[in-house]
């Protein structure tokens, strides 16, 4: 008897998981906020083809936000314009992302002033952009009662922005570059580079005549010819595992 129990049990069980994670998997799909089903927002733009992925994170002042096409804004991903809700911020968005911008979940794009983030950026979890930073200048006042800083922030097009990176007020990043995790940037960033640390630095540049300096230390990919079509891929796949399979 006490089997019997213990099967009916887990057979409950699996079944209640099965409800939760069907009945999760319809909340993701009909809280996420796409241009054809922006529910209570109101964003100032939003191009086809863009989900903000639910659950969200916090998000204000849309009607100053210009979001373009194709974007995946991952979960708990934070897009704010002006410093609170209900401000009237003038006639121009005050954040601007491109066509084909990833944002990682749990980032946060903090756009007091405005911040421009280009497109075919992805933009890695966990990553924090702001124009805005405490000022401390009177000694005896509490930080977080002095008006801040602002400065506005750019991010070139084709980026890559590594988990956990800080973009701090007054960046201006250039095209095609590589944010390395945890990096914290301000300043201006030139095109085709990578920068890593805190504060970040120029770690390899993009040479017309050498190519990469100091050069990669690993071969490029080689990149899938053309022509070639997805049913191929996947038959080179199943080959190369029944390949493997064999040579165990």
């Amino acid at each position: 008897m006490p089997k019997s129990e213990n099967t009916f049990s887990s057979w409950r069980c699996r079944l209640v998981q099965r409800a939760v994670h069907a009945g999760w998997a319809w909340l993701q799909r009909t809280g996420s906020v796409t241009a054809e089903r922006p529910g209570r927002f109101r964003f100032g733009a939003m191009g086809t083809g863009t989900r903000l992925a639910f659950p969200l994170g916090t998000v204000f002042g849309e009607p100053w936000i210009h979001l373009g096409a194709h974007c995946i804004i991952g979960e708990q991903v934070t897009l704010t314009a002006g410093l609170m809700p209900d401000l009237d911020l003038g006639a121009e968005p005050i954040l601007r992302i491109g066509d084909g911008v990833v944002l990682g979940r749990g980032s946060h794009v903090i756009a007091d002033t405005t911040v421009t983030i280009g497109s075919d950026c992805y933009v890695g979890p966990y990553v924090y952009v702001t124009s805005t930073n405490h000022s401390y200048d009177d000694p005896d006042e509490p930080i977080g009662k002095q008006w801040p800083r602002m400065d506005p922030v750019s991010i070139g097009p084709g980026c890559w922005i590594g988990t956990g990176a800080v973009i701090l007020p007054g960046a201006r990043i250039g095209r095609n570059v590589v944010v390395a995790a945890g990096a914290v940037v301000r300043g201006v960033v030139p095109d085709r580079c990578v920068v890593a640390g805190a504060p970040a630095k120029v770690v390899r540049r993009w040479d017309a005549v050498e190519g990469w300096q100091p050069p990669l230390r690993t071969p490029a990919p080689v990149p899938i010819p053309s022509g070639v079509t997805p049913e191929q891929l996947l038959a080179l796949a199943e080959l190369e595992a029944e390949g493997m399979g064999e040579t165990a």
